[in-house]
């Protein structure tokens, strides 16, 4: 939620627990300027609410549906991340394969974070691996419409934000 929280564009999956999904959001209190559910998903809380069956059983399938359904309620997204919750990172669930799968069926880019939160001391290597999958993930494939022309000398800064607001 610190990382990922102020794009705006994108729907962010805490996949995990609903309790996980919650606590992942509430840091996204930031302001943007949008409308919610067409141009931006900021304030928005969406989680793949694991139950006892899903630990026992894992969840892959469950995040395929709730991927094609998200595709379906909110079009206009520009992408999907999932983020790993701590019992995802305990069961194993691949979430890579199903972001790999599911890119080339909505073609759409759909990002998966390993950020469980027992990563690092005091969830720091979790952020550190946010950020690692924004710059692998993201930045090569964003768009290019010249708005901002680049140069050789340039430098992308990326990190965690003010999450008060």
């Amino acid at each position: 939620g610190v990382v990922w929280g102020p794009i705006k564009d994108m729907i962010h999956i805490s996949h995990g627990p609903v309790g996980c999904g919650q606590y992942s959001r509430g840091g996204r209190r930031n302001y943007y300027i949008g409308t919610t559910g067409v141009n931006t998903f900021v304030t928005m809380n969406f989680t793949s609410d694991f139950q006892e069956k899903d630990i026992v059983f894992g969840g892959d399938k469950k995040l395929s549906t709730i991927i094609d359904e998200i595709e379906v309620l909110f079009p206009l997204n520009r992408g999907i991340s999932i983020q790993s919750e701590c019992p995802i990172g305990l069961i194993g669930d691949d979430i890579e394969a199903v972001s790999k799968k599911k890119t080339v069926e909505i073609n759409k880019l759909i990002t998966p974070v390993r950020c469980e939160g027992f990563r690092g001391v005091s969830q720091s290597l979790g952020h550190h691996i946010a950020n690692d999958v924004i710059r692998d993930w993201v930045l090569s494939k964003r768009d290019n419409d010249n708005s901002f022309p680049t140069t050789p000398y340039d430098v992308a800064i990326i990190g965690d934000y003010n999450i008060g607001g």
